[in-house]
């Protein structure tokens, strides 16, 4: 059976939860089976840690081989059972290469299966495809989300899209993002044989907002890395790594981009209240890459004068990463919305106090591990911070239920369900 992947999302340089959700499934797919051919559809030439899948759980894309292809023009790729391949499906637009491009391999060279792993399905498909739909937080929490147009540069070349969009769809959507979102959830909960979610928060979401059938949705948990994300002893490569980025302990650590979905804007108003105690003398430092509403976090920054006390120093690599949760005194996860939300694991099997949300999918992720906060009432937030640096019995119990907690996440186990899912509609 040859089964086809969307590979572009893990292809990505700056990863974030889905890039690493992609990105962990191809690994451990590549390690757990042997029967069945795998072809990997990308939108540039795959690199990295997608190039040699035999490697161990995590491998840095920095240090990627060689380009090679076969004479059928398949990128080779080396994996464990020699059954892994890639297709760079070239487009030379900057939009829609999922529609157009996917939709016209598939209308030509389809495989048996296709797993998108990201949302969305082309048009043209397999009648076996399955789709993970990891969140719809551009409906729940829609003016958290950036609406912008999609299309060419041209003013008029993207009025003619509108209008051709507009069309095609009975003048339900537009050619924007938000509207793409929306239409590629319903399209593929409609057409897709199986759906995967990250999250039994999420199948309610797609159930009582689109209606979706519930016995076709599948619940797999995300997991994260064992081997990268771990309790460092390590006090040297600790230092090492804050005096990269000119951190200095003691500071609350938050992960994610740095965005308006996320709360940020609320998170820089609580640490501001929690900085009122003058006892208090951690920074707070904010990993991960600028995104819509960044200048509203800057200018809350400077608002509550916080400049020496909150560092961005943007998206890191992640082998730093460990090192950065090591050191910190706590986690915080502040998001308003999540389908399942990677970074609070993280933090759980790094032995590090975790504060987050009582929102969404994130109870459901942290179980007891984790303090919880009104994630819109600064006051409340701040006194979680408050109470997770300075109560040590607090401190202890969470550390303790972590590592109970975080047994039940792997992403090899992520991969095997997974795997289970996609093998399993074979027979149908």
């Amino acid at each position: 059976m040859v089964i086809g992947i969307d590979a572009s999302r893990a292809n990505r340089e700056h990863k974030s939860g889905v890039e690493w959700y992609s990105y962990y499934l191809i690994r451990w797919l590549a390690k757990l089976d042997k029967d069945n051919q795998y072809i990997l559809y990308t939108d540039a030439p795959l690199r990295g840690g997608l190039l040699d899948l035999r490697t161990k759980q995590y491998y840095p894309d920095q240090n990627g081989g060689e380009e090679i292809y076969d004479r059928k023009g398949y990128q080779i790729i080396k994996s464990p059972f020699n059954n892994f391949k890639a297709k760079i499906l070239k487009w030379p637009f900057k939009y829609l290469w999922t529609q157009g491009r996917m939709s016209l391999e598939m209308l030509f060279c389809r495989p048996d299966i296709l797993f998108v792993p990201a949302h969305t399905l082309p048009v043209v498909h397999p009648g076996k495809s399955i789709v993970t739909i990891h969140d719809i937080g551009f409906e729940r929490e829609r003016r958290l989300y950036q609406k912008e147009e999609m299309g060419p540069e041209s003013t008029r070349a993207r009025k003619l899209l509108n209008i051709f969009i507009k069309i095609f769809t009975l003048g339900k959507y537009r050619a924007d993002t938000i509207d793409y979102f929306r239409w590629s959830t319903a399209y593929a909960l409609k057409k897709a044989i199986k759906i995967i979610t990250v999250s039994n928060f999420t199948k309610r979401e797609l159930t009582s907002y689109f209606g979706a059938d519930p016995d076709k949705i599948k619940v797999v948990y995300n997991g994260y890395n064992k081997e990268v994300y771990r309790k460092i002893d390590d006090e040297g490569g600790i230092r090492n790594v804050l005096e990269k980025y000119g951190i200095e302990r003691p500071y609350l650590l938050y992960v994610g981009r740095i965005e308006r979905k996320k709360n940020i804007p609320t998170l820089i108003e609580a640490f501001s209240i929690l900085k009122e105690n003058k006892d208090i003398k951690h920074k707070l430092i904010l990993v991960g890459d600028a995104s819509y509403g960044y200048d509203e976090t800057k200018y809350m920054i400077n608002e509550f004068d916080l400049s020496n006390e909150v560092i961005m120093p943007g998206w890191l690599p992640e082998l730093d990463m460990p090192y950065l949760y090591n050191g910190a005194d706590a986690f915080i996860f502040p998001s308003v919305y999540e389908g399942f939300g990677i970074p609070p694991l993280q933090a759980i099997a790094c032995g590090i106090p975790v504060a987050a949300s009582n929102s969404s999918s994130i109870p459901e992720v942290v179980g007891n591990a984790a303090l919880l906060f009104n994630p819109d009432d600064p006051y409340d937030m701040a006194a979680v911070f408050k109470k997770i640096i300075t109560d040590k019995n607090i401190r202890e119990l969470l550390l303790i239920a972590g590592d109970e907690h975080i047994k039940n996440f792997s992403w090899e186990k992520c991969a095997r369900e997974t795997l289970k899912e996609i093998t399993d509609m074979n027979s149908r």
